[in-house]
């Protein structure tokens, strides 16, 4: 996938102050255990088993889904996806009605020249082992073009799925067809503007609140019937690189992850009903949507976020391109 050039310098720095996650319940922080799993790029909280999140890696791994419990951090199943072709960059997962997971081959670190990605869509197991699974693959257009994208939800409610492309200066909220066909293109439409540099996003368990994360900051949207209406700015923790998000099972907590190994996953309280703080999910009220990140990590965050703002001036906001 493509790194923002300053963010990977600041890394370097940054990694440093960032505080320890800790492994407590399925709903808190905690660090991913398994060395397979380096570059975890997506992360859906399973309502089947509760405290389990599934993820994967983002490309160069194999068909492979990581189930991993949240109170140990360590992979309690691998699922091995058969019935698709090669994946080529996959980059978000979500869980849908009945417990149908969906996982979006859906980045294009070409900058958007692929004629089509791919949406592979499996039963998520009763039993968590290592098992080998049988997919189905469909096959994914823009109605206005190829793109790159990071960002694929399923509505808890209508199981209708929605991408959000991949842009620096905000990108759409496309809406995929009712019924996805396996034998034919499914073209997916914009229907609303997001504002943000978008690297994954979530619905909420009630479909009700939309969750969009970016790589310094995030925003939180009434979902609105299709058509997402921002309500404010998400806590959104500095992270080596900020690539996931999910909700826990409960809806209470906002599950960031990052890619790396070892990453962690941290847990932020959600906005609504279920925060701890503000309707608009506690964010601050100073700075961009991508910059303003002062949250639960109190001064460690404000540090790494001061050593952010230098070397973007360092390097320059010119310099600030995405690359594989």
């Amino acid at each position: 996938m493509r790194r923002p050039f300053a963010l990977l310098a600041g890394a370097l720095l940054v990694g440093a102050l960032a505080a320890p996650a800790s492994a407590a319940d399925g709903d808190q922080s905690f660090t991913i255990e398994d060395p397979r799993i380096t570059e975890s790029s997506g992360l859906a909280a399973s309502r089947q088993h509760p405290g389990i999140y599934w993820t994967h890696n983002d490309s160069d791994d194999g068909p492979y889904l990581y189930a991993v419990d949240g109170s140990t951090g360590k992979t309690v199943a691998r699922l091995t996806l058969t019935g698709i072709g090669t994946p080529r960059d996959v980059e978000a997962i979500s869980i849908g009605p009945g417990n149908r997971i969906y996982v979006g081959d859906i980045g294009d670190n070409l900058g958007g020249t692929w004629p089509y990605v791919w949406i592979y869509e499996l039963p998520e197991p009763k039993e968590l082992a290592n098992a080998t699974v049988r997919a189905t693959q469909y096959v994914v257009t823009y109605s206005d073009g190829a793109r790159d994208a990071e960002s694929l939800f399923v509505h808890p409610r209508t199981g209708r799925l929605y991408i959000i492309d991949k842009k620096e200066d905000g990108g759409h909220l496309y809406e995929a067809p009712a019924k996805l066909s396996a034998s034919g293109k499914n073209v997916f439409r914009p229907v609303a503007p997001i504002e943000l540099w978008a690297t994954d996003a979530a619905l909420s368990p009630d479909g009700e609140r939309l969750a969009v994360r970016g790589y310094f900051g995030g925003i939180d949207y009434d979902w609105n019937g299709g058509v997402p209406k921002r309500l404010g700015r998400l806590d959104v923790p500095l992270q080596r690189q900020g690539e996931s998000v999910t909700f826990s099972a409960d809806g209470s907590k906002l599950m960031y992850g990052t890619e790396g190994a070892g990453s962690d996953v941290q847990a932020e309280d959600a906005p609504g009903d279920g925060a701890a703080g503000s309707p608009s999910g506690g964010g601050t009220s100073a700075g961009s949507d991508e910059g303003g990140d002062v949250g639960a990590s109190g001064s460690v965050k404000v540090g790494a976020v001061a050593v952010v703002v230098v070397l973007l001036g360092l390097f320059g906001l010119g310099r600030l391109r995405r690359r594989r």
